[in-house]
């Protein structure tokens, strides 16, 4: 009885309001809105901030993640942190993105933009509890930003000179300075200059650096971290096929092929009918002389060195063997595309189709050497290799893990370098300067917008004030210090900053710490844009389907009886 008392009222109602209460989210579905909603993206923004607000600046801690698996993870690099957290809360998600974003993008600065998204959801709380619109708010961070990439770009910016060794490494060292690297920072500089260098390539004016492909990072445990370095060449996990092949060649004549040295198969399954006892010895003698033919046609170039993606029968090494040719086969296609670039050869497809172009003589000297347990292949000595490897050694393998996430941030700092020579101080020195002018710029706005204008301002000196804590400095005599620096314009204190090791007030141009403009311009892009999306949101709608309930996956199942539940809402 009680089902009809409930559905009464609706169908009363019917009459005076036309149909009755319609159901649009299904009952599992919540909905938060306006001003809850507001609250919580920044909060849950603040919280990310807050994991990653210590692994800024030198005196950077270390964060220990353990993922699913039970594998270990130590890190401070921004990114490699927050790829291992797992998140609920969809705001949290974005400010995850954006650090990967960073990554890709120029490679440096995760942390950094972290803070400072958090800080600027955090400056634009005290607008939303006063009542102002967020769209006006986004209006106003909008316009910051647009003029804080001009002053980057104009005040306070200074071209580099890419030919000056000792000013490039400057700029690397303060960005390996951050890191666990730290103590090795020049041999990390020197890593990334050399790395970077040798894979740019020069086409049409256009310059193209891929460290992702062409500079291959190896890592072997064992050895101490001095012991890295970049070899003028590659190297690579795979010894020769024949153990009486030579294992050093100077000055080979490398042959790179993509074609199988075994029998052909057929692409799809053949059925051969065979009558006769000599038929079959036909069929292998067929293969044979195939695999001959092929092994010939090398051979006619007189090769010493054959590196192929895929199998090398045994009859192919017996003729390579005779021939006096080393082979090495079943290699990564990257990694032979390494090579190729390496030592100048083609890759061919084809046997039949070898030229003498396509034969690389630009190795100096191929060897094996039995590192550890494995053997490695290394071909040095390269006469203008357009592709290197970087051998790292080190204690352990979180270590070489550590070790390698930091040299990617070098070897992005040394490309970004190369494709923008710009440099901006760092330590919090461009944040202040930075701030100091939007400060200014607000005076001149009219009406409301001059206030999350100034908070903008505010939020970047978020970088500064988390250097001065991080490493246990008073932070707000260190920054009211600062930021008096700065306001007196006569005497051009852009460069000071925060010295990360100490706390204490410097002028980063002596320190020589300097970032790469296209880094930072991406962190205040990253960070006020995702600001602004999260800003934007006033309403979260989460349905969540369960698998086991059937029929409550729709609003309304048809067919079914109707749900009495269905009715109250």
């Amino acid at each position: 009885d009680s089902l009809l008392q409930e559905t009464r009222p609706n169908t009363d109602n019917t009459k005076m309001m036309g149909p009755g209460p319609i159901m649009v989210l299904s009952q599992n579905t919540k909905r938060d809105s306006g001003k809850k909603v507001q609250l919580e993206n920044i909060n849950a923004g603040k919280t990310i901030g807050d994991v990653i607000r210590t692994c800024l600046g030198p005196r950077a801690m270390l964060k220990m993640l353990m993922d699913p698996m039970g594998g270990i993870v130590m890190t401070n690099d921004g990114n490699a942190i927050l790829r291992e957290i797992t998140v609920q809360h969809p705001a949290a998600k974005t400010m995850i993105e954006i650090a990967r974003t960073q990554d890709e993008e120029v490679g440096d600065g995760t942390t950094s933009v972290i803070i400072m998204a958090a800080e600027v959801l955090g400056v634009s709380h005290q607008f939303l509890e006063e009542k102002m619109h967020p769209t006006v708010v986004i209006q106003a961070y909008r316009q910051a930003l647009e003029d804080a990439a001009t002053i980057l770009r104009e005040t306070v910016a200074t071209p580099i000179d890419m030919e000056d060794k000792a000013a490039v490494r400057k700029v690397i060292q303060s960005c390996v300075g951050t890191k666990f690297l730290a103590k090795w920072s020049d041999l990390a500089c020197d890593i990334a200059m050399d790395a970077v260098k040798t894979v740019t390539m020069e086409n049409g004016g256009k310059r193209e650096i891929d460290i992702k492909r062409y500079a291959k990072v190896e890592k072997i445990p064992g050895g101490t971290i001095e012991d890295s370095q970049v070899l003028k060449g590659v190297m690579f996990n795979k010894d020769v096929v024949h153990p009486k092949m030579k294992r050093k060649i100077e000055n080979p004549r490398v042959l790179l092929l993509d074609c199988n040295l075994e029998y052909k198969k057929g692409e799809s399954q053949t059925n051969i009918e065979i009558m006769k006892e000599e038929d079959f010895s036909k069929i292998l003698e067929a293969e044979e002389a195939y695999i001959k033919k092929t092994c010939e046609e090398i051979i006619a170039f007189k090769p010493d060195l054959i590196i192929t993606e895929k199998g090398v029968s045994d009859l192919a090494q017996h003729f390579f063997n005779k021939a006096g040719i080393t082979a090495i086969r079943r290699l990564r296609k990257s990694d032979n595309l390494r090579v190729a670039r390496a030592c100048g050869a083609t890759i061919v497809n084809r046997t039949d189709e070898i030229t003498e172009a396509d034969i690389g003589t630009g190795c100096g000297l191929f060897e094996i050497r039995k590192i550890g347990d494995e053997y490695f292949t290394f071909m040095e000595k390269c006469k203008d290799p357009k592709a290197c490897t970087i051998l790292l050694r080190g204690a352990s393998k979180d270590i070489l893990n550590e070790v390698e996430r930091n040299l990617q941030d070098a070897l992005n700092v040394a490309r970004n370098l190369y494709q923008d020579p710009c440099l901006v101080p760092g330590g919090g020195a461009t944040e202040m300067e930075v701030a100091h002018l939007l400060g200014q710029k607000a005076k001149s706005l009219n009406g409301v917008i001059q206030w999350p204008y100034k908070a903008i301002a505010t939020a970047l000196e978020v970088i500064p004030r988390t250097l001065a804590q991080n490493c246990g400095a008073n932070t707000i005599r260190t920054l009211t210090a600062l930021r008096a620096k700065h306001a007196q314009d006569a005497e051009k204190n852009v460069n000071w900053g925060i010295n990360g090791e100490t706390g204490q007030l410097a002028d980063m141009s002596e320190l020589g710490i300097w970032e790469p403009l296209a880094v930072k311009l991406q962190v205040y892009k990253t960070a006020i844009e995702t600001a602004i999306l999260l800003l934007r949101i006033d309403d979260i709608v989460s349905g969540s389907k369960k698998r086991g309930d059937v029929g409550q996956g729709p609003a309304v199942d048809h067919g079914a009886p109707m749900d009495p539940g269905m009715m109250e809402m």
